[in-house]
């Protein structure tokens, strides 16, 4: 391997698109970023705009080609997205029918509820692994078809994709595909399966016909068309943001647990060949599909988590900015009894109450802003509390949690879920995984690496936080978030 070759990443998040390049043996080289617009046009709707996110992320990717000094010197590209938000688009205009439908949007709730009371959900989940809720994309288009002026009448020419499938197909000029990971958080793949499921698609009434071709998380996709970058890249890797910080953290045997802390916050546990089934409301995933073997995961969905702290930042006023939680979480002792319940878009795992909202208890005249912050720190350690009892309930127990993701990097907040959870917790040195998990895959269908094992150079190495909480102070925090949940 030469030192003059990369990989480059493009990595589709809620807020923002990055594209990153990294050396050939994982060491990150530059990065480019831009924010993505959040579109709030009701309570409970979240949208964003398809085109800008193309632009947007063509434009970071051309600062990193040039970076590198051209498009001879990138080995190959690889992609991860926010999931389950969809894009819908014209096949002969290539332009989007409308915003994008974002995955933390709840506005397909009365759909969901409908084939819930229908007695649906068992099956859906028995074949998908997931629950009927809003959450995943299915719902998002069907409302699509039944909203957006002409959709319905395109016939074979509407399109449906997740956002790497948006992005595969701006790249390539109309490659049109999505890769397992990504796949399995619709509602229309069971996890086994090798295409849509016809009867999902029917039961959800979507058209086959408007879904991408489904392929492996690493192999040959396709090239980018040459004008974009001046030559033709390969692009080798594909996979939903969450399973590539799952394989970015290097959780490739069985049991091996990751918790990325973004907008959202999701735990995935890697388990092996063997889907899995819940019965605490976790849900089952594809992890990945690499050299013909398909990996699945136990997955814990928590929707709020580095979007509380941005709302407590830009619609509260409550901070600066998000670097200053940690320095007042540090300057009170305790949450002097505040405690908030972060549903600002429902509760997702384990408690799955989408009409469920935030709440602030505990106030008193004693609270200061400090406290507060400190209680919305904490929520994540009490809800990944929570959700530790619901993995080892279905016999995927934590012994150790590996941290990931930008809120990751506040010390704080890594040592609260260790003492709360009363595990170590190991923290990489690079916290932005998911863009690594998607190298890795890039390298490997690129050819540079056989297997994810033999990519165990690409991870990043880690800091151990180690609990210290003494057992009565849990008991008393954990008694106190129990009672704010009223559950």
């Amino acid at each position: 391997m030469t030192d003059n070759r990369f990989l480059l990443v493009l990595d589709e998040g809620t807020t923002s698109t990055r594209a990153i390049l990294y050396s050939l043996t994982g060491d990150v080289i530059a990065a480019s970023q831009e924010d993505i617009t959040q579109h709030y046009p009701a309570p409970g709707l979240v949208e964003h705009d398809a085109s800008e996110i193309w632009d947007k992320t063509l434009r970071c990717a051309r600062a990193m080609v040039e970076r590198a000094g051209g498009a001879d010197r990138i080995e190959a590209i690889g992609v991860t997205n926010q999931r389950e938000t969809v894009v819908a688009w014209d096949r002969s205009t290539g332009k989007p029918l409308c915003r994008a439908i974002v995955w933390q949007d709840r506005r397909t709730e009365a759909q969901c509820r409908a084939l819930r009371d229908a007695g649906h959900e068992p099956a859906i989940q028995s074949a998908t692994g997931l629950l009927l809720d809003p959450y995943f994309s299915a719902t998002k288009m069907a409302w699509i078809l039944n909203n957006v002026g002409g959709a319905s009448a395109l016939g074979n020419r509407l399109a449906f994709g997740t956002v790497e499938s948006w992005l595969v197909w701006n790249l390539t000029g109309g490659a049109h595909i999505t890769d397992v990971s990504n796949a399995s958080r619709t509602s229309l793949f069971p996890l086994t399966a090798q295409t849509w499921d016809e009867g999902l698609c029917d039961l959800f009434g979507v058209p086959c016909a408007a879904l991408p071709e489904i392929v492996a998380s690493a192999g040959a996709f396709g090239t980018t068309k040459p004008e974009l970058f001046g030559a033709a890249i390969p692009i080798t890797g594909l996979a939903g943001d969450q399973q590539a910080a799952t394989i970015g953290q290097g959780c490739f045997a069985h049991g091996q647990t990751k918790a990325t802390l973004g907008t959202g916050a999701f735990v995935l546990a890697n388990m092996g060949q063997t889907p899995p089934k819940s019965e605490h409301r976790l849900l089952g995933t594809v992890l990945c599909e690499v050299g013909g073997t398909r990996t699945f995961a136990l997955e814990g969905s928590v929707f709020v988590a580095g979007s509380l702290v941005k709302w407590l930042r830009d619609s509260i006023g409550m901070l600066g900015n998000a670097a200053e939680s940690e320095a007042l979480a540090r300057s009170v002792p305790d949450s002097g009894g505040v405690v908030v319940v972060p549903a600002l878009s429902g509760l997702g795992a384990p408690y799955w109450l989408p009409d469920a909202r935030g709440s602030i208890t505990g106030l008193s005249f004693a609270t200061t802003r400090a406290h507060i912050i400190r209680a919305s720190l904490e929520s994540v350690a009490n809800v990944f509390h929570d959700l530790a009892r619901a993995f080892a309930a279905d016999g995927a127990g934590w012994s150790v949690l590996r941290l990931d993701g930008g809120m990751s990097a506040n010390d704080w907040l890594a040592q609260d879920i260790a003492d709360v959870l009363g595990i170590p917790c190991e923290r990489p040195a690079d916290v932005e995984t998911t863009a690594r998990g998607a190298a890795v895959l890039a390298a490997i269908g690129a050819g540079l690496y056989p297997s994810l094992e033999g990519a165990e150079a690409m991870v990043s190495s880690t800091q151990v936080f180690s609990p210290q909480m003494a057992a009565d102070a849990r008991a008393t925090r954990l008694a106190q978030w129990k009672a704010a949940l009223g559950l």
